[in-house]
């Protein structure tokens, strides 16, 4: 068992309700969990866009550069391109380089942001505007898969769609999960139109664990932001300090799991999800679960989904890939 909810906000609003709901539910398994999906209250976001710029996180960096580096051959193979989709564009830095060196289509193109968080949208459609590009951008405030559904039920006749899942988001989904959530992204898109994912691949120990516990503390500080978020807004009383944020290396399940740890016995209470919860010293809460793959790996979860290799680039030294399939006819 782990966290149901990819870091990358795939499964609900995070509302007060479902805040107290999840944790009255969560707290209570063995092992105790929290979805990640809490993670990203306005302080979390910050903490994250702060994550991906530090050196030993290299994701961001590596994907925006195969982005820049095979745009034009992207778009080529997704041409007519007309409809263009993100699901979760944090600060749409990723889709602008895209865009940007990908070269102007002789037509409006329409982009679809899908994301839950209001401010991460507003973020991306500033982005987006300030490129010199003819776009009509269309946020929706939603689950990935509700608005995808939206996003392709407002596209024309004519022409392609495009697809992003950027940011290794699907390593967030247990295998199961993965091929789950795959499949409803084939069923949302018309034979022919295209997705594009970004996948962290298996890479050595020590860098895996320097990414998920940087010697800057930063993404310590975002793990413990879920014991913040719930002493606000669900009245806790969580001692933050006696919990340690712990990354681990699953090599068997090739996962890097996020935990919180109780530096000593704790007793919290939590009024606004009826809980009261004893941690014994040692005792941990699940907070994430990162998959890391082969490349091959990729190209055989997708064509599961339904998908057709069409091309995959991998940068060998940073270990990421960017493979880019389309959907059966």
């Amino acid at each position: 068992m782990q966290p149901s909810a990819a870091r990358h906000r795939t499964t609900g609003p995070a509302s007060i309700d479902s805040l107290a709901g999840d944790v009255q539910y969560y707290l209570t398994l063995a092992p105790r969990q929290l979805p990640s999906r809490y993670f990203y209250d306005p302080l979390g976001s910050a903490l994250f866009e702060a994550i991906c710029e530090l050196p030993w996180y290299r994701i961001t960096k590596a994907e925006r550069a195969l982005l820049e580096r095979h745009a034009r051959a992207i778009f080529a193979r997704v041409d007519p391109l007309v409809t263009l989709v993100e699901l979760g564009p944090g600060s749409g830095d990723k889709l602008a380089a895209l865009v940007r060196r990908g070269g102007a289509p002789p037509h409006r193109l329409t982009v679809h942001l899908v994301d839950i968080s209001a401010a991460a949208l507003d973020l991306a459609g500033r982005t987006l505007a300030a490129l010199d590009a003819d776009l009509l951008v269309v946020p929706h405030q939603a689950t990935y898969e509700s608005g995808l559904v939206e996003a392709m039920a407002m596209r024309g006749t004519n022409g392609r769609s495009l697809t992003l899942f950027l940011g290794s988001n699907i390593g967030n989904f247990d295998p199961p999960g993965a091929d789950a959530f795959l499949f409803g992204v084939r069923a949302s898109l018309a034979s022919g139109d295209s997705l594009l994912v970004g996948t962290d691949l298996v890479k050595p120990e020590r860098d895996l664990l320097l990414a998920y516990d940087d010697p800057l503390g930063v993404t310590a500080a975002f793990n413990k932001n879920l014991l913040v978020r719930i002493n606000r807004e669900l009245e806790g009383d969580f001692d933050v300090s006696a919990f340690r944020h712990r990354a681990v290396w699953n090599a068997a399940a090739s996962r890097v799991e996020m935990h919180l740890q109780a530096a000593s016995l704790q007793h919290v209470r939590i009024p606004g999800a009826s809980l009261e919860v004893t941690f014994q010293e040692g005792e941990t809460i699940w907070t994430e679960s990162s998959y890391k793959y082969q490349p091959d790996e990729v190209v055989r979860m997708l064509e599961r989904a339904g998908f057709r290799r069409v091309d995959q680039w991998v940068d060998e030294a940073n270990g990421f890939a960017l493979t880019l399939v389309e959907a059966n006819r």
